[in-house]
């Protein structure tokens, strides 16, 4: 197994804190639907703005250890996880079998971008 560095490491932590940023600029306006709609895109603009501070940076970073397919995998994966958290916990949904499947299709995907030799 190969030994992880910062440069491994840091950019999957960046894009974990740009995807919370960017879940909330999405999807956070649904818990406040009464708002007007102008102050829900204002304000996600406003929440983009450190999404964007964490994910070209930790995107650039990572370019130094993953291949772009590897980053936006990594990307996708991470967006499910947070989405998934920020569904039940934000949202107060439940995360039903049909989607534990569907995340795990996408999982299977990650596998073999990760793993496939050629």
């Amino acid at each position: 197994m190969p030994s992880l560095t910062a440069a491994h490491i840091l950019p999957i932590a960046m894009l974990f804190g740009s995807n919370i940023f960017m879940t909330f600029a999405w999807y956070g306006h649904l818990s406040y639907k009464s708002t007007a709609i102008w102050l829900a895109i204002l304000a996600g603009w406003m929440i983009a703005l450190p999404e964007y501070m964490l994910a070209v940076p930790g995107n650039r970073i990572g370019s130094g250890v993953y291949s772009a397919a590897e980053l936006k995998t990594m990307q996708e994966v991470i967006t499910l996880i947070v989405f998934a958290g920020f569904s039940v916990l934000w949202l107060k949904e439940a995360l039903t079998w049909s989607h534990a499947v569907g995340f795990a299709l996408i999982t299977a995907g990650a596998f073999f971008i990760f793993n496939a030799k050629g």
